[in-house]
């Protein structure tokens, strides 16, 4: 049975900088490609970053570059959001997502073209 829990999320300063991880189980990681979702309040879901299974890395969304990147520890079955300098529009719930795209997988899914999600961590940047 496929898993991926997300934590890490919680209450940041503007400015502030946060971790999520997403724990995976009932799959061999290093086989999917693997991506961060964001939803805010009242505003649909959008893609933010994803990290393919040979590690290359692909940005959903533009206004995170330079301040968030993603990582992956297959050993661990986790992969990792970095975000930086935190601005109160990045508040929002963050799942976390995984497709199959083989060992040697050199492409992100398009958009939110993914099989398999999380439930989710609430990220809220506020002073």
């Amino acid at each position: 049975q496929v898993q991926l829990v997300e934590s890490g999320g919680g209450l940041v300063q503007p400015g502030g900088s946060l971790r999520l991880s997403c724990a995976a189980s009932g799959f061999a990681m290093n086989y999917y490609a693997l991506g961060w979702f964001r939803q805010a309040p009242g505003k649909e879901r959008e893609g933010v970053l994803c990290i393919t299974s040979m590690g290359g890395v692909t940005y959903y969304a533009d206004s995170v570059k330079g301040r968030f990147t993603i990582s992956r520890d297959n050993a661990k079955k986790t992969v990792y959001l970095q975000m930086n300098s935190l601005k109160p529009e990045d508040t929002g719930v963050y799942y976390c997502a995984t497709k199959y795209s083989g060992i040697f997988g050199s492409r992100c899914p398009g958009g939110a073209d993914y099989d398999y999600w999380g439930q989710g961590t609430q990220v809220t940047v506020s002073s």
